[in-house]
C-alpha cells in the first residue's frame, strides 16, 4: 500500500509557522542562504538581476557574439562561449572584477532589509559581489566596515574563526567565493561543479561552517539552484539522509522551485520539513515586516527598553572613548558600550583582543594617544590577572597624562562588581582618581551626562 504524498504547502507560510520561524530567528538557529535573486540593482535601462546585468557586460568586454548564444543568455553561456572560442580563462575574471568595481550598485531593497534583522549574526552567500556586506554595514555599523566577511575557494579553505555563539561580529560567509582577479569564484557552471566537488571533500570542507548549517534552520532566499543542485545542496547541509528524523527545517523561497515538478514531488516525499515560498523578495519584504512588528512588541511588553550592542569598528572613530578591559569582562564592557552610545557618546574597545604582534601594539598605542577619554574597567578579574595586556594599555594612558595639565581629566576609572578603589592592583595615578560603580556595565545617568559635558567642554 502506498504512502499518500504529503502535500507541500506553497506561496505563503500561515501565521504559526510564521511564529515558529521567529522564535528560532530570535534563538539564533536561522542562517539565510542569499542567492543572485535578491540582487535586482538600478541599472541605466532600469531595474535589472545583477548577473543579467553582468552577463551583458561581459559579452561586450569579451567581443562574444550573443547572437549565438541561448536567450536569454546568462553569465555561464556568456563564459562558455568565450572558453570554447580559446579565450584566455583569467581574462573572464579580470574583466568581470573591472566591471563591478566601476559600477558600484547600491545595494537592493530586499538586501537592507533582510541586513537590518539584527538576530540574523551568520549569512552565506552563494555570489560573488560585496552587495550583501555593504548592506550590513549600512544597516548596521551607519557605513563603517564591520562586518566579517569570509570566502570559501577550493585552494584556500576559509573557516568560521570560532563557534558560531562565540562570533563577536556578524559575518557574511562567500560559500562559492568572492570577487577576485584570479579565479577564485564562481561564474559558470563549471566553476560550480569544482566548488560543490571541493566542498564535499573531507579535507576542503569549512568544518566549523558546515556543522552550523548542520544544526540550523536554514532559508534558502533567492537561489538559482536547479533540480539536482538543489537536492545535493539540501544533503551536502544536512549531512544526512533528508528522509531521516530531524529537528530544524528549511524554506525554499525564489521563483522557480514551486515550478519544478520533480523537485517539489521529490520534496514532498522526502524532505518533509522542506517548505517552498513563491518570490524570493517577496518573502524577505514580509519576514521583514513581521519581524519587525514582533521586535515592537517584544520592547512594548518589557519594563526599560533594552539597549542593543553593536560591535565597535576596526579603526576607531575620532574623539572616542577608548574603553581598557579584560576579556572576561567582555559582556558588562558591550553593556557600557551600548548605554553610552545610547546616550550620544562614541566608544570604542578592542573587540578582536589580539594581544600579541608589534603591529596591533602600535595600534593600540596610536588609539589611546588620540582618544577623548581613557575609561579603565576595573574588577575582581583585574584583580586576578596580574599580567596581561590591559595593563600596557593602562601604562600608555599614564604616559598620555604626563603631558597634561594638573586636575585635567582624562582617566576615568569604573568598577563593575564589589571591588573597592583602595585596595585594588591599579596604578597609583589610577588611585587617585574617582572610580564610577556600574554594577554589570549598567551606565548611570550621571556618568554619561558627565562624559558629554566633558567631551562637548573638551571641543570648545
Amino acid at each position: 500500500m502506498s504512502t499518500p504524498a504529503v502535500r507541500m504547502p506553497l506561496s505563503t507560510l500561515d501565521d504559526d509557522a510564521w511564529d515558529d520561524l521567529l522564535s528560532f530567528i530570535e534563538e539564533k538557529r536561522v542562517i539565510p542562504i542569499v542567492g543572485p535573486e535578491l540582487l535586482r540593482v538600478e541599472t541605466d535601462s532600469g531595474p535589472r538581476l545583477l548577473y543579467d546585468w553582468l552577463a551583458t557586460k561581459l559579452a561586450a568586454k569579451l567581443s562574444v557574439d550573443v547572437s549565438l548564444l541561448p536567450q536569454p543568455y546568462t553569465l555561464n553561456d556568456v563564459v562558455c562561449w568565450f572558453l570554447a572560442a580559446r579565450g584566455r580563462r583569467e581574462e573572464a575574471y579580470v574583466r568581470l572584477r573591472g566591471i563591478l568595481k566601476d559600477a558600484p550598485f547600491e545595494p537592493p531593497p530586499a538586501l537592507r532589509r533582510l541586513a537590518a534583522i539584527e538576530d540574523f549574526d551568520l549569512f552565506v552567500t552563494t555570489t560573488f559581489d560585496p552587495l550583501l556586506e555593504t548592506a550590513m554595514n549600512l544597516e548596521r555599523f551607519g557605513g563603517a566596515p564591520s562586518t566579517d566577511v569570509l570566502a570559501y575557494a577550493p585552494n584556500r579553505v576559509a573557516d568560521l574563526p570560532t563557534e558560531r555563539d562565540r562570533l563577536q561580529r556578524p559575518v557574511v560567509y562567500h560559500l562559492f567565493g568572492k570577487l577576485s582577479a584570479s579565479p577564485t569564484y564562481v561564474i559558470s557552471d563549471e566553476d560550480l561543479l569544482e566548488f560543490i566537488c571541493a566542498l564535499q571533500s573531507e579535507h576542503l570542507a569549512p568544518e566549523k561552517l558546515f556543522h552550523e548549517l548542520e544544526h540550523s534552520h536554514l532559508l534558502f532566499i533567492g537561489s538559482n539552484f536547479s533540480n539536482w543542485l538543489a537536492r545535493l545542496f539540501l544533503r551536502m547541509a544536512k549531512r544526512q539522509r533528508l528522509s531521516d528524523p530531524r529537528d530544524v527545517g528549511e524554506v525554499l523561497a525564489d521563483s522557480h522551485s514551486s515550478q519544478d515538478e520533480r523537485l517539489v514531488s521529490f520534496l514532498q516525499q522526502v524532505s518533509v520539513r522542506t517548505r517552498i515560498y513563491v518570490g524570493a523578495e517577496k518573502f524577505v519584504e514580509e519576514l521583514h515586516s513581521r519581524w519587525m512588528a514582533r521586535r515592537k512588541r517584544n520592547v512594548g511588553a518589557t519594563t526599560g527598553s533594552a539597549v542593543r550592542f553593536i560591535p565597535p569598528a576596526r579603526d576607531m572613530p575620532d574623539n572616542a572613548v577608548f574603553i581598557s578591559y579584560a576579556r572576561e569582562d567582555l559582556t558588562a564592557v558591550q553593556q557600557i558600550k551600548a548605554d553610552l552610545e545610547a546616550a550620544g557618546v562614541t566608544t570604542w574597545f578592542d573587540l578582536d583582543r589580539l594581544e600579541a604582534g608589534d603591529d596591533y601594539d602600535r595600534k593600540i598605542q596610536r588609539n589611546i594617544g588620540r582618544c577623548s577619554y581613557f575609561v579603565p574597567v576595573i574588577s575582581a578579574t583585574t584583580e586576578r590577572r596580574l599580567e596581561a595586556y590591559f595593563r600596557r594599555e593602562w601604562s600608555y594612558a599614564i604616559d598620555r597624562s604626563r603631558n597634561m595639565a594638573d586636575g585635567a581629566v582624562f582617566v576615568l576609572p569604573v568598577t563593575i562588581d564589589g571591588t573597592g578603589a583602595a585596595d585594588a592592583h591599579v596604578p597609583d595615578k589610577f588611585k587617585a582618581l574617582h572610580f564610577t560603580s556600574l554594577p554589570q556595565g549598567v551606565v548611570t545617568a550621571e556618568f554619561a551626562q558627565r562624559l558629554k559635558y566633558l567631551i562637548s567642554a573638551r571641543g570648545q
